[in-house]
């Protein structure tokens, strides 16, 4: 076991505004994998986890079940699902396929769309059953894309009372959340969140070498997630494959690029055993970028990334599973 401080990250540190010392989880290499804690929690996650939505899509449900046990017996601990994926048949599927001893190598973690404290409760006992588990280690709202979200949640009688009640429980263990819109609405998440006396556990976030340019929450919301010690969960590292046909970056280069920021868990969807081999090859190589490499590929990435022609989950709503389903939110209560 090797156990050391994660350092060389001058270069991207000095975009999120912070120092790499002082910014980078604490990191330990065990085989193959790479394991850094997950903000002030003390837990430690692999930093390489499987995305929930891409392990639903297989037409055969074995196939699933085959790529997430070659994960974690790859050293693969962090777990990503949600609620509305593929209308629950993900976290059914991750439910067989961590039976027979797999859920306790695991940290497993799920999303709800509930901003009602109805709508919330119930989503988490779905998931609880469908994942074939007594406890989730982190649940997290998802898809905070408006303005309104935080104050949905956090108004009296909301959806975070039904997640603290859950947690008291002892159905979970910490409590998150994801969006990739906007980083104005992640840092209003906070700060409303922080006005109620609050703290985020996990923070769930576009990152890649295109988001540097455009909207970018490696810049506006990375360095806050920082100081507070909150975990950094980085997405769309590939920009679920629309970054590779931009033909500026490689697949290994927009890995390497996300593992190289403060992030305790780069989550990337692996729908087939290839990719997922390809992801495993990535953590093996990884090293972190310089400061000449990142301006290398930043300055390559520049003009593709301008407008965000490639991070269509920022400029379109066709991402927005809640936008086309606005029933998953739950019915809000009548007002005064």
């Amino acid at each position: 076991m090797e156990r050391r401080t994660f350092l060389g990250m001058a270069a991207t540190a000095a975009l999120a505004g912070g120092s790499p010392a002082a910014d980078a989880p604490k990191e330990t290499v065990r085989g193959d994998m790479r394991y850094r804690t997950l903000g002030r929690t003390g837990e430690e996650v692999s930093l390489l986890g499987l995305g929930g939505h891409h392990i639903g899509r297989q037409k055969e449900e074995k196939e699933s079940i085959e790529i997430i046990r070659t994960a974690i017996d790859a050293g693969v601990t962090f777990l990503d699902n949600c609620w509305d994926y593929h209308d629950g048949g993900s976290e059914v599927r991750m439910g067989k396929a961590l039976q027979g001893g797999y859920r306790k190598k695991v940290f497993l973690m799920t999303k709800i769309d509930g901003r009602t404290k109805k709508a919330a409760a119930q989503q988490i006992e779905d998931s609880l059953g469908r994942l074939r588990t007594d406890v989730i280690d982190l649940v997290q709202f998802h898809e905070i894309i408006r303005l309104e979200d935080p104050d949905r949640i956090f108004a009296d009688g909301a959806a975070l009372e039904a997640v603290q009640e859950a947690k008291k429980a002892g159905k979970l263990r910490f409590v998150g959340f994801t969006g990739h819109k906007d980083p104005l609405v992640h840092l209003r998440m906070l700060e409303v969140a922080a006005a109620h006396g609050f703290r985020f556990d996990a923070v769930q976030m576009p990152l890649n070498v295109m988001d540097a340019h455009f909207r970018s929450f490696e810049k506006k919301v990375l360095p806050e997630l920082v100081k507070e010690q909150v975990g950094v969960l980085g997405m769309k590292s590939l920009g679920d494959g629309s970054i590779l046909k931009s033909k500026t970056a490689t697949p290994v280069e927009c890995l390497h690029y996300a593992m190289s920021l403060p992030t305790s868990v780069v989550v990337s969807g692996m729908d087939s055993l290839a990719i997922l081999r390809q992801n495993l090859a990535a953590v093996k190589s990884f090293k972190p970028l310089t400061g000449e490499q990142v301006a290398e590929l930043l300055g390559r990435t520049a003009k593709a990334a301008a407008e965000g022609k490639y991070e269509r989950f920022k400029t379109t709503n066709g991402f927005d599973g809640t936008a086309k389903n606005p029933k998953w939110l739950g019915a809000d209560d009548a007002g005064p």
